[in-house]
């Protein structure tokens, strides 16, 4: 995640994209709308979705995957809307600069939409998009400014509404909390978010333990974690790492720790890990073995989500990139489910960026099989936390790490937005 804007930063984003829309209702005679390609009879549904791959830090590769597999499953089901799906993906490389390039490649393309998409810088890409009226539909919530940009259609709580859960989960449970996270902008936000959620208890403030984003070994942040959360004899401590793919790493250099500290909590959230990551660390043996976990959906083997796995099977059954249980392949189908409804309640009319952002600003009402609550984004949805006035979902899942398999703690999600309203 990048910085938080203020409100009078939402606001000019307002203005900007009343601005592009008005421009472009002034050319609409020459033909010149930004993004008026697609739409009715053999002409495709194009559309782009774009990840980080093979990097040293954070990598997606399942999300521009599970794009190319559903644009497979739905064209051998009849297409979208009775049109045939055209994927386009995109490597960001954990760059800024090559984020931009990404965005300006879907102008470039004339894509209608940008969807289900990973990056962790959103100034770079929004910025493109907003200009030529690029819709942006289910990105993976790294950053602020899909919470705050009007052409941004988000389908979770992002990584605010993850550190917002995880702190209001770990407040039944902590006196002392360490967060170890990255050494970074993104990272920077993520201790005031975990703070709210623990202060809903009444609990201190985190301890703020930064880490390198793409380090190798973390033994001196897992020993400094261990000594600092197990330091008060009469409270119990927690340690939540927060470190996307390096996560792993960190735990385990924290197993090879852990015996010579007092016995402390764990936690994480949701793309920090997941089922596949505990089976391969050992399972009900791994170090997650009692951990805390904060997601924004049911558990992967939730009886909910059996179309995205039928769909993985027809498609792309032997793509080992292709993970049901990550955070953000469930995130890309959650967001192509989104589209599909959409271009569906268009009709027979033209496909074209602005009638897809039409159909969502105009309140269309999307469901997602209980995924999630049903998604719309009408101005009199938006949300009540002011520094998030996208934010439609801010529902939580509760989880924990019993007998190395991920189960709920509790029965339903956990709505965090009055959490995230309190935030810095």
């Amino acid at each position: 995640m990048t910085g938080w804007r203020h409100t009078t930063r939402t606001i000019k984003h307002s203005f900007r994209y009343a601005a592009v829309v008005t421009g472009a209702a002034l050319v609409t005679g020459c033909g010149l709308v930004p993004g008026a390609t697609g739409g009715s009879g053999d002409q495709p549904v194009k559309v782009m979705t774009w990840a980080p791959e093979k990097t040293e830090a954070t990598n997606m590769p399942g999300m521009p995957a599970m794009a190319k597999a559903y644009a497979r499953w739905v064209n051998a089901h009849g297409g979208i809307g009775g049109r045939r799906l055209e994927v386009l993906t995109c490597n960001d490389h954990n760059d800024s600069v090559d984020a931009a390039k990404c965005a300006r490649s879907a102008v470039e393309q004339n894509v209608v939409a940008v969807v289900g998409s990973y990056s962790q810088h959103g100034r770079a890409f929004l910025s493109p998009l907003e200009s030529a009226g690029i819709p942006y539909i289910g990105g993976y919530g790294a950053t602020d400014a899909e919470f705050t940009s009007p052409l941004s259609y988000p389908v979770n709580g992002g990584q605010a509404a993850l550190l917002a859960g995880n702190g209001q989960q770990l407040a039944e449970h902590c006196d002392r909390t360490v967060l170890v996270r990255p050494d970074t902008i993104a990272g920077d936000e993520l201790g005031p978010l975990l703070d709210t959620g623990l202060a809903l208890r009444a609990r201190r403030a985190a301890t703020d333990l930064r880490a390198a984003e793409d380090a190798t070994d973390y033994g001196g942040q897992a020993r400094q974690a261990l000594g600092t959360a197990s330091s008060d004899p009469l409270g119990d401590g927690c340690v939540a790492a927060v470190l996307g793919d390096r996560t792993d790493t960190f735990f385990d250099s924290f197993r090879r720790l852990r015996d010579d500290y007092p016995s402390v909590r764990t936690a994480t959230v949701l793309g920090s890990v997941d089922q596949s990551v505990i089976d391969r660390s050992g399972g009900a043996k791994s170090p997650y073995e009692g951990a805390y976990v904060t997601g924004w959906y049911p558990a992967a083997d939730d009886a909910r989500w059996n179309a995205m796995r039928k769909a993985i099977n027809e498609q792309a059954f032997d793509d080992n990139r292709i993970d049901p249980a990550d955070a953000g392949v469930q995130t890309t189908w959650i967001a192509y489910s989104v589209l599909k409804q959409v271009v569906e309640s268009l009709g027979d009319g033209e496909v074209t960026s602005r009638s897809v952002r039409k159909a969502l600003d105009g309140g269309v009402k999307v469901t997602t099989g209980g995924l999630t609550p049903a998604l719309h984004w009408g101005y009199d949805h938006m949300s009540s936390a002011g520094d998030f006035p996208r934010l439609v979902n801010a529902r939580v899942a509760f989880q924990k790490v019993e007998g190395g398999r991920l189960v709920a703690t509790r029965r339903s999600l956990v709505d965090v937005t009055a959490t995230l309203a309190k935030a810095p």
